[in-house]
């Protein structure tokens, strides 16, 4: 979703807060399911999920097309409204009256989870959506009038301008659709592996995102990549940490190098560096 945003040269920051926002809609919608409501209710939540990470995202639109703010600072405010939302709602009206005070809502009804693929696995539907939504996104900009015109804006604004393609209305798709990606991450998180929601539903997925659209050059095809190198490092922070005792914060400190050297690489490859000795005096 990310990727969509920056070759239109929009600065989403905020997709953490858009997935937290995905997570909380689809949650609700899924607290709604009983043990007796039907498979298709899973959809449902998939649904919610997109919409409130698509509105929470068209409220940095509305601020940049109207009063001409900041996307960048926008959206990131916003994340942190949407964490201090999560934690209101599970602390309060949706608190699990079994769950001993700890902040999580009630497990999900089968109805609401998302289907495992393999049994013993935590391998869920939302792998297989990642990899549709990833083919949807190549084919917008590959395939469609629209994609080419958020290419056009990203790369060349004034000859968008004179070709008569919309800003306003590139800003607002781009954005949209991006914010529906996340929320649909985010529903799929409470859906799948977590079952719940809670406090501390994303360890920083969103934030990890913006690296993992860089690193696989905001093509689909490397974001799929990218997106597996960026997993191994979660995987590996937490055996690093459970097994050799070294700090949750590592797997930060690899993301910060892997977009460090991988901004260093773009810097060398766009300028020729070169060392010239001081001339005499």
């Amino acid at each position: 979703g990310l990727a969509v945003c920056f070759r239109t040269n929009v600065w989403n920051i905020g997709a953490e807060g858009q997935l937290i926002v995905g997570a909380i809609v689809g949650g609700g919608v899924a607290l709604l399911a009983t043990p007796e409501t039907s498979r298709g209710w899973f959809m449902l939540v998939l649904l919610a999920s997109a919409a409130g990470g698509a509105i929470w995202a068209s409220l940095t639109a509305w601020l940049r097309d109207r009063f001409h703010a900041n996307e960048i600072l926008v959206s990131l405010m916003l994340v942190y409204v949407a964490q201090q939302l999560i934690s209101w709602v599970v602390q309060g009206p949706w608190r699990d009256p079994a769950g001993y005070g700890f902040p999580q809502s009630e497990m999900f009804a089968a109805a609401s989870r998302a289907p495992i693929l393999i049994e013993g696995t935590r391998l869920t539907l939302g792998s297989v959506l990642a990899l549709v939504a990833a083919a949807a996104v190549w084919l917008l900009f590959a395939r469609t009038v629209i994609g080419f015109q958020l290419k056009v804006i990203g790369l060349a604004p004034r000859a968008a301008l004179y070709a008569g393609f919309s800003n306003r209305r590139a800003l607002w798709f781009a954005l949209l659709l991006s914010g529906a990606l996340a929320g649909l991450a985010g529903g799929l998180e409470v859906a799948g592996p977590i079952g719940q929601l809670t406090s501390s539903i994303s360890p920083g997925y969103g934030f990890a995102a913006i690296i993992v659209a860089f690193v696989g050059r905001l093509h689909p095809a490397g974001i799929v990549l990218a997106s597996l190198v960026m997993a191994l490092f979660y995987i590996g922070g937490e055996l690093a940490q459970s097994r050799l005792g070294m700090p949750s914060a590592l797997t930060g400190v690899y993301q910060g190098l892997l977009l460090f050297f991988l901004l260093a690489c773009d810097t060398m490859v766009a300028h020729r560096v070169q060392f010239r000795r001081a001339a005499a005096i």
